[in-house]
């Protein structure tokens, strides 16, 4: 059984219509950018301020991962239409006021991890209720949520990032509880998390010195790399986590 998704390299169709949740951000706009250029039809780009990139096809819309009503307005909007792809490309590792990835269990405060879990991991959730709530049965499309290798229990062997570890391990699970419960109704669903490696963009730039030489992936090759790994999965790999290379990432 075939994913939503299929790789025009292979001279198969890529999905007509997709949705990128965070298409402001490096990752989200160029996922934007390989859609249109793969030949998607139809691309709903989300941001905060509602804008998204230039192209034919592009459909600009505002959502805030912190606001279910926007979440659920964009969903509405797209239901007589469903994409057959939806990728949350969200996600936060130093908040807005600066405050960074703990290293020590003394640095944890209430108010940081709970912002870090709302962006992490509630806001990607709120997107799937909605977003899957609109799917049809009897219908491939595949669901990815940006996760990250570092939310893997057990191949945590270094500690700290307490916040967003716990953030990102909580959202693999969320995926997992999706993935079983879509599969009793829609058996042609994929529902996964995906690790893109450490990327250039806004996110990691604060943790970019000292990377091995060829670790740091452009935001254009990350968003190839996701899209091939995508196009390669079937409903039987639901619910699990993979990375830029197509690797599952462990439990």
């Amino acid at each position: 059984m075939a994913s939503a998704i299929q790789s025009s390299e292979n001279g198969a169709r890529w999905p007509r219509v997709a949705a990128v949740f965070g298409a402001s951000g490096g990752i989200g706009r160029a996922l934007c950018d390989a859609l249109a250029t793969g030949g998607t039809e139809v691309i709903h780009a989300g941001s905060r301020a509602g804008q998204g990139p230039d192209g034919a096809g592009i459909l600009p819309f505002a959502f805030d991962l912190k606001d279910e009503a926007s979440i659920a307005a964009a969903a509405e909007v797209m239901r007589a239409d469903p994409p057959e792809l939806v990728i949350a490309a969200t996600g936060v590792l130093t908040l807005a006021d600066g405050t960074g990835p703990e290293r020590t269990y003394k640095r944890l405060d209430p108010a940081a991890m709970a912002e870090v879990l709302a962006l992490n991991t509630i806001g990607p959730a709120l997107i799937a209720k909605h977003m899957l709530g609109i799917m049809p049965r009897g219908r491939a499309f595949t669901f990815a949520a940006l996760s990250a290798r570092v939310g893997s229990i057990s191949d945590n062997r270094l500690g700290g990032w307490h916040s967003y570890r716990a953030s990102k391990a909580a959202l693999n699970m969320l995926l997992r509880n999706f993935a079983l419960e879509m599969a009793r109704t829609h058996p042609e669903s994929v529902i996964v998390g995906l690790h893109p490696g450490t990327v250039d963009s806004g996110l990691s730039q604060p943790f970019q010195s000292g990377l091995a030489e060829g670790q740091l992936t452009t935001p254009q090759d990350a968003a190839a790399n996701l899209l091939r790994v995508l196009a390669d999965l079937t409903p039987e790999q639901s619910g699990r986590v993979f990375d830029f290379r197509g690797d599952e990432v462990p439990a």
